[in-house]
């Protein structure tokens, strides 16, 4: 059997016990859902299997570092870039307008 590297392949590591306690769902956190359940209704993603498809060619330092719901937006964000949905650089720009909105409002 081959060792793979990828950070999202832990089957059979040891990672501890999982956390089943309940946690409160941030509105971003919400937000990402309700993108990501547009995005299948509206027939842009076909299954989930795309988004995991997006979260699987994270680097690994962004497997890591990123939460759940960040994880699920990023492969979103490149899996609709790779679709052509949406350009790299029409996303980067309402990326930086939402960031200068928040920096203003702050």
């Amino acid at each position: 059997m081959s060792q793979t590297n990828d950070p999202h392949d832990v089957g059979g590591l040891e990672a501890g016990p999982v956390e089943r306690g309940e946690h409160d769902t941030a509105w971003w956190e919400w937000q990402v859902d309700a993108m990501v359940r547009l995005a299948l209704g509206k027939g842009l993603i076909s299954d989930f299997a795309e988004l995991r498809d997006g979260i699987e060619h994270l680097t690994p330092a962004d497997y890591e570092d990123l939460s759940y719901y960040e994880r699920w937006a990023k492969s979103l964000a490149y899996t609709l870039v790779d679709k052509g949905v949406v350009t790299r650089d029409a996303l980067e720009q309402k990326m930086r307008e939402i960031a200068e909105r928040q920096a203003q409002s702050s």
